[in-house]
């Protein structure tokens, strides 16, 4: 019996061993198929962040000429044609801007906005984590008078363009904001 063992084990053709290298090639191109997902979804959750960066500045930007607005520094504008350094620059401008999100980047127009604390918003083109590439900057123009139920308003359009930490990463927002004047409403007293 023990010859027909070792015949048995001399005549196999290595059938296992050629079983077990391809299942091993088969979970290694697995497992580097799962490195590279991981590899790409980061890249991904990065480029989701940062777009959240860049519209967060631009919204920044816009709410402040809001503000501005509100404050009553309202005009019926003057030509603009250059980017203001700073926010006590800020003037409404009579030329509309037609098309916002096709301005070449950075802008060359509007207003730089940094925020009352400026350590809130590191602008730095050396790059890094929580930087921004370019300041925000934002665009007031006048639309003109409107009409209101009671009383008269001003129309103005606020464009507004946020950046992330690179050049490539900026968001664009656009909003037409309404400052309305009241007057008296005649019809309204009944005894008068």
């Amino acid at each position: 019996m023990s010859k027909q063992t070792s015949h048995r084990t001399s005549t196999q053709q290595g059938m296992v061993l050629i079983t077990a290298l391809l299942l091993l090639i088969v979970v290694t191109i697995l497992a580097v198929g799962l490195f590279r997902s991981f590899g790409l979804d980061e890249k991904i959750a990065g480029n989701l962040r940062e777009k959240h960066r860049a519209l967060n500045a631009a919204e920044t930007a816009e709410q402040y000429a809001e503000w501005w607005l509100s404050q009553g520094n309202g005009t019926n504008g003057v030509p603009c044609a250059a980017l203001q350094p700073t926010v006590a620059t800020t003037t409404v401008c009579s030329n509309v801007i037609a098309n916002a999100a096709t301005l070449p980047l950075p802008w060359t127009i509007g207003v730089n906005y940094i925020p009352a604390v400026p350590s809130l918003m590191n602008v730095t083109q050396a790059g890094g984590q929580d930087t921004y590439y370019f300041a925000p900057a934002f665009y007031i123009s006048y639309l003109g008078a409107a009409p209101g139920p009671v009383g008269t308003g001003t129309i103005y359009q606020i464009d507004a363009v946020g950046y992330a930490g690179s050049p490539d990463t900026a968001a664009v927002v656009e909003s037409t904001y309404l400052i309305q004047s009241t007057t008296g409403c005649p019809t309204c007293n009944p005894e008068g």
